[in-house]
């Protein structure tokens, strides 16, 4: 009987590929707004992610993520280092500065301060320079974070500096090793581009030392905002992080932890994830919009056969075995249409550096909708042939 199902539901090709449209659909609209989701929150902890070093973070206490900060006093950074366990501690600062560029247009940067010493934090370079660059009076590295067309100067030596006024429309090119810029009236150096994680939001960012830093940025009682750790061989960073907090009372957080708080935090303040709970709504209200029509438009039509089964004696139970047969069908093949389409977008989106990423549990979701949408448009369409009569159909009323 399930060979017939499917037998029926293929004959008609104009209903079966309007199912397929439909599941594909919401496969691929399901699949990619929880990839880009994904996306999204890897880029938001991306500060995190490119220090695997440090096991533990520690934090002013009231800080939950890396997008929204404030700063601690000096002496946190010796009150950490005094820590039974602490093999070395770091910091790192954060701050953000407009910065001038030398046709005249400026920008906010994100200026990241990293420790004179070790220069733990800083980014390696596109061109594989070392870090130690950044040990030269006034010099910064700069990174697009994510942006696009935000690190822009001019080409043209004229057209730098210009004593006549901004040259906003001159030709430019991407900032380079050896151009200047101003920042709050202090020039810095351009010391080399970096290849840094994008963020999210996306935003042009400027790494320094934290004694270049503290030359350009406006002048702060606090400097400091996070302390990096690194946990001595054999002691557990859960542990470490719950010592330092009970020596300084100071928030420590492992590293996985401040990733999970950076994420919930995105949860509760973020736009953006309302834009993409629409997009699921969206595709969801489509899935069963189309699928559901579809499938109750191609039962109706077939209420015939369905009659001819029922006289011969078929239960209610094997008819709706066959509609969710042809419903499974569709949803097995939909499925994979989708998230076939879905990866190939991904693999564009990657390309041109969009906050894209497929996870595991990114296609089970999309599985798991289509099962569900199927599953609904299945119980629907079953409705007239349950309530079917045989002799109401071959008397035609």
């Amino acid at each position: 009987m399930l060979r017939i199902a499917v037998k029926m539901l293929v004959g008609d090709r104009a209903k079966y590929i309007g199912l397929l449209f439909g599941i594909s659909f919401t496969a691929f609209l399901i699949t990619l707004a929880a990839s880009y989701f994904c996306g999204f929150m890897t880029r938001g902890f991306a500060l995190i992610s490119e220090n695997p070093a440090a096991d533990v973070w520690v934090m002013d206490p009231t800080v939950s993520s890396v997008e929204q900060t404030t700063n601690l006093p000096d002496d946190a950074l010796w009150r950490v280092r005094s820590v039974a366990g602490v093999e070395w501690a770091v910091p790192l600062a954060l701050s953000t500065a407009e910065v001038r560029f030398p046709n005249g247009q400026f920008q906010s940067f994100q200026v990241i301060g990293v420790d004179d010493g070790s220069l733990a934090g800083a980014p390696q370079t596109w061109d594989g320079k070392p870090s130690d660059i950044l040990h030269a009076p006034d010099a910064v590295i700069v990174d697009e974070g994510g942006s696009e067309g935000k690190l822009e100067t001019p080409k043209s030596a004229k057209d730098q500096w210009p004593s006549d006024g901004p040259h906003l429309d001159a030709k430019t090119r991407l900032l380079d090793t050896g151009d200047e810029l101003l920042v709050n009236d202090h020039r810095v150096q351009v010391a080399g581009r970096s290849a840094s994680f994008s963020r999210y939001p996306p935003r042009p960012l400027m790494y320094a030392t934290m004694s270049n830093a503290s030359h350009f940025l406006l002048p702060e009682r606090r400097r400091l905002t996070f302390v990096m750790v690194k946990a001595k061989p054999g002691v557990s960073p859960d542990a470490l992080a719950k010592r330092i907090e009970a020596q300084t009372q100071l928030k420590a957080r492992t590293r996985d932890e401040f990733k999970q708080d950076t994420v919930y935090w995105y949860l509760e303040n973020s736009e953006d994830v309302g834009d993409i709970g629409a997009m699921l709504s969206v595709a969801m209200l489509v899935g069963f919009g189309v699928t559901g029509v579809m499938l109750f438009m191609f039962t109706t039509d077939n209420l015939r056969q369905y009659a001819v089964l029922k006289a011969m004696g078929a239960s209610p139970r094997l008819l709706l075995g066959m509609i969710l047969a042809q419903a499974g069908l569709c949803g097995l093949l939909g499925t994979g249409l989708g998230l076939g389409l879905c990866s190939i977008v991904g693999e564009f989106a990657a390309s041109t550096d969009r906050p894209f990423r497929m996870m595991w549990f990114t296609p089970l979701l999309g599985g798991v909708m289509v099962v569900l949408v199927s599953v609904v448009a299945a119980a629907i369409s079953a409705r007239p042939v349950f309530k079917l009569e045989p002799g109401a159909v071959f008397a035609g009323r």
